[in-house]
């Protein structure tokens, strides 16, 4: 059963249109931040390939061509220049086109989209610049675009307030990923003892859709009920309390997590994974959905999914739960599918309605050390 207080009176939400943050045609902002983010990107790209060992990631690296992917580096370093020169020509933003410019420049000198690839030697930590790098483009390209196209909130710019602070957030998560790998190794070699062969093996047999769907139930059983101590548990919460304190969605936002619960969320799901033994077909599918999902689930965007929205977690069901409204606290937990709110009755889908508020009841520190230290102050504050 839903959980909802059939007496409250949902308001829509309001929001205000930054025109400071918003970028326009022809006020260079576009061409600037497009020059330095190419730029950016391409530089920290020619260091991965000048340094594989420590700047990439083991397990991406086997699934992309690292030559065929020179020549999007490529494209990539010269339409930075071009963006960069168009501040140029509208004499606006000149300063961010010629950061882009520089950045490019040094890629170039430093042997840009022709450094020579050869074998790698792998090492157990490396930061993931590869993985860092394709993921934002992806990202990017596909949720901006869905988010421009089909908006929830129309007023809601691209560059909207603490967005600096969960690209620092997306950053981190993505450069630390063979670190939260060793971790979740390590905590999974424990279950060692409940590994069945034959269990392993029944399950490979089957088809690879079947595998997948068992995956995604296991995974989110384990996700539930992980999420669900984080909120419920006081001593948790203040860790989980980070993740809440976004107060507008958008595909950046899901980014924000105190490094505490994001090494705990992956070492935990992992654990069925590891028992389940599954294909790496369906291992790999897992990983994409699991991925896109979870940025789509706190995009602004308005679309419903039709019947889907009654199988999986979509963006409003999220929505709902980062509300700080009171029917909508500690509800919603789940990450894929919404059966197991729906079976402990911690489900909020009130009809048409979406979040008027959104953020924690309490407010937390807007910087990003300050949202580091927030359990100890708030651990001394308990005590």
């Amino acid at each position: 059963m839903a959980k909802q207080d059939p007496s409250y009176h949902y308001q829509q939400r309001q929001v205000e249109l930054d025109a400071h943050r918003q970028l326009r045609i022809g006020d260079g902002k576009i061409s600037g931040y497009l020059s330095v983010m190419l730029g950016a990107l391409s530089l920290l790209a020619v260091l991965a390939y000048l340094f594989p060992s420590y700047l990439t990631t083991t397990e991406l690296r086997k699934t992309y061509d690292a030559e065929s992917l020179q020549h999007i580096l490529k494209y990539g370093m010269y339409f930075s220049l071009f963006f960069g020169a168009m501040t140029h020509l509208l004499k606006k933003c000149r300063r961010l086109g010629c950061l882009g410019i520089s950045l490019t420049l040094l890629a170039f000198a430093l042997g840009g989209y022709t450094v020579p690839v050869g074998p790698v030697e792998p090492k157990a930590l490396s930061l993931g610049v590869d993985w860092l790098i394709l993921a934002f483009l992806g990202s990017a390209v596909v949720f901006v675009t869905l988010e421009k196209l089909y908006p929830k909130y129309k007023n809601q710019v691209i560059l909207r307030k603490e967005w600096e602070t969960d690209f620092l957030y997306f950053c981190f998560n993505h450069l630390a990923i063979s670190a939260i790998l060793i971790y979740a190794n390590y905590h999974v070699s424990h279950f060692s003892w409940a590994v069945s062969a034959s269990f392993q093996e029944t399950i490979q047999s089957l088809p690879v859709f079947v595998q997948f769907v068992l995956i995604l139930v296991a995974a989110d059983f384990v996700l539930y009920w992980e999420h669900r101590l984080f909120h419920e548990v006081k001593a948790l919460w203040p860790v989980h309390a980070v993740h809440h304190s976004v107060e507008n969605l958008d595909w950046l936002a899901g980014s924000r997590g105190h490094f505490l619960q994001v090494f705990s969320e992956r070492a935990m799901v992992m654990v069925p994974l590891y028992l389940l033994g599954p294909s790496e077909a369906a291992l790999n599918a897992y990983v994409a959905f699991a991925a896109l999902q979870a940025v789509l689930i706190h995009c602004n965007t308005r679309l419903h999914f039709g019947v889907l929205k009654y199988i999986f977690v979509t963006p409003q069901f999220h929505h709902w739960h980062h509300s700080s409204e009171k029917p909508a606290i500690d509800t919603n937990y789940s990450a894929h599918l919404v059966v197991f709110d729906w079976l402990f009755g911690t489900m909020h889908m009130p009809g048409k309605h979406w979040p008027a508020n959104y953020g924690t009841t309490k407010p937390l520190p807007k910087s990003i050390m300050g949202q580091i230290l927030y359990p100890i102050t708030a651990w001394k504050k308990n005590k």
